[in-house]
């Protein structure tokens, strides 16, 4: 372990890895070794309420959220939903999570550090303790990673890890992680970070009867569907919770969140459409708080199946859309138009791609090439999220133009993002907010377990691998251009816009993090949340 010991993340430049921004970025992003000296800790910038006087400590919180039903499960490696996200956030820790420019920062890690050869990366963990008061180790970090990598599991972080030698990585002391790769990897630190990939003590298994974590809560209760409360935990390694406790209750309905908040049942509402935002910013009873153009907003086509096994097809349908109306209509103006790829903004993101407009003509002209001039088509959407079904309506209407017929089937609340991952050909879509490779790891590879569109390639695995391994950020920049390349030509995404995250609160809540994408660690974290 003879690299430079290099900073990855600078707090003094917290939009570096944003487009804009890129042009201060040199070197080898993720190289050298982190140490986590000033960066744990501190407080969310762009805090709601910020300068109406110190935190104080006291009360429970109670935050709505859209739920899973009664499948829901606090099994942090199931986690999906974001309701899962924000409860697995309370209750456990992940050796680094992605900041609010989407770097990788640390968490249980205390410091990571690459081998010459990038194929081996040593990370140091700090010193944590979970809720029973074992000691976090090196042997619960490869039993958990080892977990999420069980072949005869489905765990959301599986393909994130996959580039990790599990059999031959050891623990090198208590606190000492050697990882082994498969072969070099230069962003390594995103790995850590990526969804799902919890740390859990040594043998844990049942996770809904009591679950143990080393996060800024523990558990006191949870009813799958309905509700999960967790209480302070004064042993916090990053400093105990300002919140006695925080209650997620579950409320699918978007009008039944804001309701609830404006009655004084809750005090966070996650998820509010642009209109009611509207309605309520800045009359006095509720504080909104925007996460900018956090959102990716789609079109899902099932690529392994008729009529989009097609390619010709799928670029009708690219050319179908008016991305203008679809952000217009759906979102009320309050986002920006998408083009077909994942992560506007966001380092290594093709934006020098042209944008695509709508052409219906030769729309019409692809169909009847791959004989689909009458093509009837189901799409699957539900009132789950946000601009879902008014998009729907948009879309159906856009493709009338081009002699499509759009039929369109509304899903449950509870089962759709299950449902959707493999049924039907064509569905409605969204993400937070991760790095590009991250998208690619978990969506597009031949053995991600969220490939909503079944893009399935060997070869484009192997220019993913190939991205991973090169050192030069130049030259891996190029590697992800390619890729974005063949997916805006022929991929399965019609990602027509980026939308606003909005979080409605009380008056009384204060430290909500104004400028933390979804996903990414300041959003959804209560252990700097208070209430005046």
């Amino acid at each position: 372990m003879n690299s430079p010991r290099i900073p990855l993340y600078d707090s003094r430049s917290p939009g570096l890895r944003r487009r804009g921004f890129l042009a201060a970025a040199g070197g080898v992003a993720g190289l050298g070794a982190l140490t986590a000296t000033g960066c744990a800790g501190s407080s969310p910038a762009g805090a709601a309420g910020e300068g109406d006087g110190k935190p104080r400590r006291g009360g429970r919180l109670r935050a709505a959220f859209a739920g899973g039903g009664a499948s829901e499960t606090l099994d942090p490696h199931l986690a999906n939903l974001f309701a899962d996200a924000a409860r697995a956030k309370a209750l456990f820790d992940k050796l680094a999570d992605y900041g609010a420019d989407l770097s990788a920062r640390p968490r249980l890690a205390a410091a990571w550090e690459p081998g010459a050869g990038l194929d081996r990366w040593k990370v140091t963990l700090r010193e944590a303790v979970f809720h029973d008061g074992r000691p976090v180790t090196a042997e619960d970090v490869l039993y958990s990673y080892r977990r999420i990598a069980d072949p005869a599991r489905a765990f959301r972080a599986k393909a994130s890890l996959e580039p990790i030698d599990l059999a031959a990585s050891r623990a090198l002391d208590p606190r000492t992680v050697e990882f082994v790769l498969k072969r070099p990897t230069a962003e390594f630190p995103n790995v850590l970070a990526a969804f799902g990939a919890y740390i859990v003590p040594r043998g844990a298994q049942d996770f809904d009867g009591r679950p143990v974590g080393s996060g800024p809560f523990r558990f006191v209760s949870f009813a799958p569907g309905r509700s999960a409360v967790f209480r302070r935990n004064e042993d916090y390694w990053d400093g105990a919770p300002y919140l006695d406790e925080v209650e997620f209750v579950v409320a699918n309905e978007e009008s039944a969140r804001i309701n609830a908040l404006l009655g004084g049942q809750v005090e966070y509402a996650h998820e509010l459409n642009p209109a009611t935002a509207r309605a309520h910013e800045g009359k006095g009873h509720v504080q909104v708080v925007r996460l900018r153009n956090s959102v990716m907003q789609s079109f899902a086509m099932k690529t392994d199946r008729p009529p989009f096994d097609d390619r010709r097809v799928r670029e009708a349908f690219f050319l179908m859309a008016d991305r203008r109306e679809l952000v217009d209509g759906a979102l009320s103006g309050t986002g920006e138009i998408g083009n077909d790829l994942f992560g506007k903004g966001y380092e290594y993101y093709a934006a020098d791609l042209p944008q695509r407009e709508q052409d219906l003509d030769r729309a019409k002209a692809l169909l009847r090439q791959a004989g689909a001039e009458r093509l009837k088509v189901t799409l699957d959407t539900s009132p789950v999220a946000a601009g879902f079904s008014e998009a729907a309506s948009i879309f159906r209407d856009q493709a009338a133009k081009a002699g499509v017929t759009v039929e369109i089937r509304i899903g449950g609340k509870d089962s759709y993002w299950r449902d959707i991952l493999d049924s039907g050909t064509l569905c409605s879509y969204r993400s937070g907010a991760m790095p590009i490779e991250a998208h690619i790891s978990q969506r597009l590879l031949t053995g991600s377990t969220t490939n909503a569109t079944k893009w399935h390639h060997k070869d484009f695995d192997a220019l993913y691998r190939q991205a991973q391994s090169t050192r030069d950020k130049r030259e891996r920049a190029a590697v992800y251009a390619r890729m974005q390349r063949r997916l805006y030509a022929e991929g399965g995404f019609l990602v027509w816009g980026f939308a606003d995250w909005i979080i409605g609160t009380a008056r009384t809540v204060r430290g909500v993090a104004a400028g933390a994408p979804a996903n990414s660690l300041d959003w959804a974290r209560f252990d700097k949340v208070w209430l005046a």
